[in-house]
């Protein structure tokens, strides 16, 4: 067991792990056998990142998220608090991936500008699941796995499919909601939500 220079109290990273002396760990946040952490990556309080998961230079995870075991997260992605990556999922950040330029040399970070996925509060993608930047994953949304997102996603869309389109709604539980009348409604909390142009609001 190891810990980073920026890491705060209570946070374990493991021997194997690689992070970078110029990242941020916040306090509770544990990361596993092998994974990386770049430089100048911050995580949050109270994350978790499984074996083998990549943070890339700059990325900036909020508290309480989960990114599973073999994800690839790469810069600038933004991820916001409690937000879940499930295994082997894949934030790009490349609209026009080429390994050289057209006259044969060798493309370096001059060559190309990194564009973000960024992942808003409590939403969850899953596993095995490719968000292809530039993409917005709204507030509570829910990737479904092996759904390749190529458009924004609405806060509480449930999305699936190749390219990834929605089929429902989901509540902050993460369970999709039941139409009842006018309202979705969330069969565990009962939160009942209104949907108006293609996009949910909380019911009043």
């Amino acid at each position: 067991m190891s810990t980073s220079e920026g890491s705060s109290e209570g946070s374990f990273v493991h021997d194997s792990a690689d992070v970078d002396s110029s990242a941020r760990i916040g306090a509770g946040t544990r990361v596993w056998h092998l994974a990386q952490v770049r430089e100048d990556a911050r995580l949050g309080a109270d994350c978790t990142i499984g074996r083998g998961a990549y943070i890339g230079p700059g990325v900036e995870v909020g508290d309480a998220c989960k990114v599973q075991n073999y994800a690839l997260v790469y810069e600038p992605a933004r991820l916001a608090d409690g937000v879940f990556i499930g295994p082997g999922a894949v934030l790009t950040n490349d609209e026009f991936p080429r390994a050289a330029n057209p006259d044969g040399t060798a493309k370096s970070a001059e060559d190309w500008d990194a564009v973000a996925v960024t992942i808003e509060q409590g939403a969850s993608v899953g596993a095995r699941a490719v968000c292809i930047a530039p993409v917005t994953i709204g507030a509570w949304a829910l990737v479904a796995a092996g759904a390749v997102v190529t458009t924004d996603v609405p806060p509480h869309a449930l999305v699936v499919g190749v390219p990834a389109r929605r089929i429902g709604w989901v509540g902050r539980a993460g369970r999709p909601l039941v139409s009842e009348g006018e309202d979705w409604v969330c069969p565990v909390s009962g939160e009942r939500y209104r949907e108006t142009s293609g996009r949910l609001h909380p019911a009043v």
